[in-house]
């Protein structure tokens, strides 16, 4: 017997959700670790702008990597809001503001990792700096995006917060996730506000103060793909009268 679309719905966009994330954890680790952190060398511009030289392709591979990390984060964040609103209306609809928010900063602030490919390039304009001069302007456009990076995460710090409460407050979602995503939020919003406001102390606590962030975002996309949402106390939260059917579904009928 087919099942009604108010278990089908839910059930497929969970787990589209949690493939997305999924996917968003690898390609940011890929861009992070895979590439900035195998060419960049702390302190020293000439060393990382000769890294990025001899991998040019490496580098562009790491920019694509991250702006389809962002293009993902749209779909996750409206199929979250279907998933959650059930609990909060409002709230999840903060949730949503805030991740298209830190989508936009974030991928403006790309533009930075281009800069050292603008300088490495032969156009007459670049005489008018000393080869000193154009490195360290690489490395600085590089430093500009971490924070930039930093920056829009506080933005997603929120959203993790306001995801983690809602999670905790469904029913048809496990709270320990919830409360993983609520710690993630936490890091997020330590890691960048002592970026700003404290650089020493930012030093030492990172990457420690971003891994509860990886552990919930991990959680919450293998979570959702293997087991979804419980279905009956997704019914309980969803009158049999208002079916969940996203917009790009019933576009279909």
């Amino acid at each position: 017997m087919m099942t009604s679309s108010a278990e089908r719905s839910p059930q497929f966009s969970a787990r589209l959700a949690g493939v997305l994330y999924l996917a968003i954890i690898l390609l940011g680790i890929f861009g992070e670790m895979g590439v900035r952190a195998t060419l960049l060398v702390s302190g020293d511009a000439t060393a990382t702008v000769n890294g990025i030289e001899n991998s040019q392709s490496l580098w562009r591979t790491g920019i694509v990597s991250d702006l389809l990390m962002h293009i993902c984060d749209v779909p996750v964040a409206v199929l979250l809001y279907l998933l959650l609103k059930p609990v909060s209306k409002s709230i999840a609809m903060f949730a949503t503001c805030f991740t298209l928010i830190q989508t936009a900063v974030l991928v403006v602030n790309k533009l930075n990792l281009l800069v050292p490919l603008f300088l490495l390039g032969d156009a007459s304009y670049l005489k008018a700096f000393s080869t000193e001069q154009l490195h360290t302007l690489s490395y600085l456009a590089i430093k500009a995006h971490g924070y930039g990076f930093g920056i829009g995460l506080i933005f997603f710090g929120f959203t993790c917060l306001a995801w983690g409460y809602l999670i905790c407050r469904s029913g048809y979602l496990p709270k320990t996730v919830g409360v993983l995503m609520v710690l993630a939020g936490i890091g997020y919003l330590t890691n960048s506000f002592a970026m700003l406001l404290a650089p020493a102390f930012a030093n030492l606590i990172s990457p420690g103060a971003l891994l509860p962030a990886f552990v919930g975002e991990l959680s919450l996309s293998v979570w959702l793909i293997i087991k979804g949402v419980n279905i009956e106390q997704w019914k309980q939260r969803v009158p049999a009268a208002q079916p969940f059917v996203p917009e790009w579904a019933s576009c279909r009928r």
